[in-house]
């Protein structure tokens, strides 16, 4: 059988997208997905299904892809990288903060060629997704099938109350909405997680489609590479249960991640031409910017040993985040482009409460490589977090905050001393940033490593519509193909650029 569409990869994206073709009854569309699927909510192991607890690890679990990835050259081990690896990808996975970039995100990338992307055109699309369950307003959509609330100030932490106030005493306001336009501030983030369960694009989404007739849903599928004829993509060789098969379209949709869609373009002959002679892979066509502009939230932890008579109440504590600060660092002409989120514990070591300071919009970017031309290993993921100096600098002076923060009176019944970073290295901006560059990790925001941009960018991998500069027939359709990242988690942009994307393909664009 020929399909109308085959979307590789269910996760954010592709499920999203394959929900949206498939309402066309006359449309046949095929969802390829390299971990397995659980049609009923009952269905789904527990590290899938609940979104925090004690005692769920998804770190070692086998719907985590467990990538790892170099985070700088001074990193003592490799950095974990988890993506989802089961219908609802990463999205099944995640923490669940569901956060719009803000409006001058979406805007900039319609300053660099996407005019379809500006904020104006966005914002139907972020309310079409979502049933906002706190706000009903022109910002928000209570429609949607991706439900998002927040916990209310009764229900917060008593250490998550503590940073908000002190964060009010910083002088920082109070942000009663991280969706609306204007989120300078502190307070409650919104979650997609509704009585401890994480409500997923698998959930959300496919629990609309999976029904359909004309809609496919074949897990545990691997895809190995894409079949091209004459610079047209006809299908796509899958792996599954040993046997290596191929699967044919008339139009084929990348959903696989920053890491798996550009993987699978390299695979194919789609990339750098000289990496991948490197590799002895045939050249199909030099596309210079597959795998390049890896951009992500990097972020270093600042640790507290809690009082002893605090951790009968830590332990009872559920979830571990409910809210964070964003601000715009010293100095710097990008709005919100810091943010600190306070962590109530940490999983893996009991008495210890976490300040997150993360780079929203950090300005050095990494590369994703191909190890070898095999397809079941895993590419190589080189970050070069804080190569510029100027994330440097910023992170450095987000460090000093929280470490004021905590000195707060507020956190007095809680903090015993700082854990690290060590006092004696703070007001040394080598030894802080030596410091950074042994700690910084990932926020789990990978994007950007097939970016979307004008034919006129050597670095563009996609046009603004996600069809593959240079094959007929192939689009990408996922967080690779952001020009940078929003100033949020990423999840929520995922879902809302599958969304619009659906359109255009529905319109013919």
């Amino acid at each position: 059988m020929k399909y109308d569409y085959i979307v590789v990869g269910a996760g954010s994206a592709g499920a999203t997208i394959a929900t949206r073709l498939s309402e066309n009854p006359e449309i046949s569309v095929l969802l390829l997905e390299a971990g397995p699927d659980y049609p009923e909510i009952e269905q789904l192991p527990p590290e899938v299904k609940f979104g925090y607890g004690s005692n769920i690890d998804i770190w070692t679990s086998s719907h985590n892809w467990q990538f790892t990835g170099k985070s700088t050259d001074f990193a003592p081990e490799p950095m974990r990288v988890p993506r989802g690896k089961v219908t609802g990808g990463t999205s099944a996975i995640n923490a669940q903060m569901f956060i719009r970039g803000i409006p001058e995100d979406y805007d900039n990338w319609g300053i660099a060629g996407n005019n379809q992307w500006d904020y104006k055109q966005c914002l139907p699309y972020f309310r079409k997704l979502e049933n906002d369950l706190d706000y009903s307003d022109d910002f928000h959509g209570n429609e949607g099938p991706m439900i998002a609330r927040r916990w209310q100030p009764s229900d917060w932490n008593p250490d998550q109350e503590a940073f908000y106030n002190s964060c009010r005493d910083f002088g920082f306001p109070d942000c009663h909405d991280h969706n609306n336009p204007d989120t300078t501030g502190v307070g409650s983030l919104a979650f997609n997680n509704i009585d401890g369960v994480r409500w997923s694009t698998s959930i959300a989404y496919l629990g609309l489609g999976r029904h359909r007739l004309n809609l496919t849903i074949k897990p545990n599928s691997h895809a190995h590479k894409l079949i091209i004829n004459n610079h047209r993509a006809e299908g796509v060789q899958v792996e599954s249960g040993g046997e290596v098969f191929n699967v044919y379209g008339d139009e084929i949709i990348l959903s696989s991640g920053s890491i798996g869609s550009p993987q699978l373009l390299m695979l194919s002959g789609i990339g750098p031409a000289t990496h991948l002679e490197e590799l002895g892979i045939d050249v199909l066509l030099d596309l210079p910017g597959v795998g390049k502009n890896l951009r992500d939230h990097p972020n270093v932890w600042i640790d507290w040993n809690v009082k002893e008579k605090y951790l009968d109440v830590q332990d009872k504590i559920e979830p571990f985040s409910q809210m964070a600060l964003r601000y715009t660092a010293t100095g710097s002409d990008l709005e919100n482009d810091m943010c600190v989120l306070m962590a109530s514990k940490n999983r893996d070591i009991r008495g210890i409460i976490r300040m997150i300071g993360v780079i929203n919009l950090a300005l050095s970017e990494g590369s994703i490589r191909l190890a070898s031309s095999n397809p079941n290993q895993q590419p190589i993921l080189n970050y070069n977090f804080l190569d510029h100096p100027e994330d440097k600098r910023r992170l450095r002076e987000t460090v000093r905050i929280c470490v004021e923060l905590g000195e707060n009176a507020k956190f007095s019944e809680i903090v015993d001393k700082l854990r690290s970073p060590d006092l004696t290295i703070l007001n040394d901006d080598k030894l802080l940033d030596d410091w950074m560059m042994r700690t910084v990790t990932t926020g789990h925001h990978i994007a950007g490593t097939c970016k979307m941009g004008s034919s006129s960018d050597d670095m563009a991998v996609v046009d603004q519509f996600a069809n593959i500069y240079g094959i007929q027939g192939l689009r990408v359709v996922d967080a690779s193909i952001m020009p940078d990242c929003p100033r949020a988690n990423t999840n929520v942009t995922t879902i809302m650029i599958a969304e619009r994307i659906s359109d255009f393909i529905k319109n013919s664009k």
